[in-house]
């Protein structure tokens, strides 16, 4: 009988490491392919001079949420480079302080993809999405 439970608590472990494994993996896939937010003008501060590159130069805010919250993101372009973000407005079930980083981040990589901030994955995907949103209302049409 002792045997048997052997068995099963291999089989259980092993089942759950695939299933851990396929779930990280399918979280990876999603995280480097950028989704696009829906566009709207609320929240823009650009200047009206044309531009010929990927963005207009200007501050614009973005939002993303999700059901532990809500962070508003504010990110600064200038000549098709995010030269800052902010975070303006942050109402999570967790701390900011988890997501402090994440701004600077998103200037270093020129992009709203990034890291997971472990123990605070509802706060990073508000972020991205927030980020995201932003970029899309600057993005030149």
């Amino acid at each position: 009988m002792a045997k048997m439970n052997n068995k099963w608590v291999v089989l259980c472990a092993a089942a759950i490491g695939a299933i851990y494994t396929a779930g990280y993996l399918a979280t990876e896939s999603q995280a480097s392919v950028q989704q696009p937010a829906p566009i709207s003008q609320a929240g823009i501060q650009a200047d009206s001079s044309p531009s010929k590159g990927q963005y207009k130069n200007g501050t614009f805010n973005g939002t993303g949420s999700n059901r532990r919250g809500s962070i508003q993101a504010a990110v600064t372009i200038k000549n098709d480079k995010i030269t800052d973000v902010e975070i303006s407005h942050f109402a999570m079930h967790y701390s900011e302080d988890d997501v402090v980083g994440l701004p600077q981040e998103v200037v270093q990589k020129q992009s709203a993809q990034v890291r997971n901030v472990s123990g605070a994955t509802y706060s990073t995907r508000a972020f991205q999405d927030a980020v995201q949103d932003a970029l899309s209302k600057a993005r030149n049409t």
